[in-house]
Formats: C-alpha cells, structure tokens, sequence
C-alpha cells in the first residue's frame, strides 16, 4: 500500500473546491486497478492523503503499480506531491 501526501492548490479552500481536485486523481488511479480513497488530511483545506492498495501474487507486480500511481500524481500539473509512503504486507504479517 501507499500513501500520497499532497499540496492543493490555493483555491481549494472549500470542501467543493478540494473535492474538485481529489475525485479526477482517484478516477484516474481505479483505471490502474487499484483500491484508492481519500485517507487523510480530510480536516485540512489545500491538502489530502490519497492511499493506493494493491493484491498480487507477486512483489514486482504490486512494486510496479504503485510506481505507475505514483508517477500518475506527481504528472498531475495542479498537485503537488509532498511525499509517497509506502508500505507492504507479507504472508507473514497478520
């Protein structure tokens, strides 16, 4: 999985306006066959926390998606990516 911090631009100071600039990132984030939501910074205007899930058999295979999401956002001219955090889960992990 993977977290996206993410700057807003200065007139997205309203919820319709920040909900203006996170829906097309998600949109376009599902057509890479993820799971994506809104996970953060939801209280804060002119920011968000947009996380990314991914399920494969293979490490590569989650490893290269998430690298696609996060070329994706940090492409979008209107955001600006603050940082990705990124975490994966095993067979091991409970």
């Amino acid at each position: 999985m993977c977290v996206f911090d993410v700057l807003l631009p200065p007139d997205s100071r309203s919820l319709k306006a920040k909900r203006s600039y996170v829906r097309p990132v998600v949109a376009a984030l599902r057509k890479l066959e993820v799971s994506v939501a809104e996970v953060g910074a939801t209280d804060l205007h002119g920011r968000t926390e947009i996380g990314v899930a991914v399920v494969s058999g293979e490490a590569t295979q989650v490893r290269d998606v998430i690298d696609a999401c996060e070329r994706m956002v940090a492409a979008r001219p209107e955001l600006q990516l603050l940082s990705a955090r990124r975490r994966w889960y095993g067979e091991d992990d409970e």
